[in-house]
């Protein structure tokens, strides 16, 4: 994944997609696993977020920060791509799709 290096905190910016990889959501965290186990409860509580209502649970892609300003900025940018440029990406650093959530349990 992409790495900017610099400051003392880690911030994501993240894809999450469900089991079909037919919707999409991008967000940012400074702590990926737990943000991936909210979307899980939300999930299991029947919550009405985005998310939930699209069952989006599985990691397929992330960046890493230093910076939340530079994490904010590329999640933006990220979020006003077309879906075409998104699954370039995606396939660019996950070329299986595979889900990823393994790598932070």
């Amino acid at each position: 994944m992409i790495e900017f290096a610099q400051g003392s905190h880690t911030y994501y910016v993240y894809i999450i997609t469900n089991t079909y990889r037919s919707t999409f959501y991008i967000g940012v965290t400074n702590r990926l696993q737990h943000r991936l186990q909210q979307h899980q409860e939300n999930l299991l509580l029947k919550k009405k977020t985005f998310a939930a209502k699209y069952n989006l649970q599985y990691l397929v892609y992330y960046e890493k920060f230093s910076w939340i300003q530079l994490a904010i900025a590329r999640e933006k940018e990220l979020k006003g791509w077309r879906r075409e440029k998104k699954l370039s990406l995606i396939r660019e650093y996950n070329e299986g799709f595979e889900f990823l959530n393994h790598l932070f349990q």
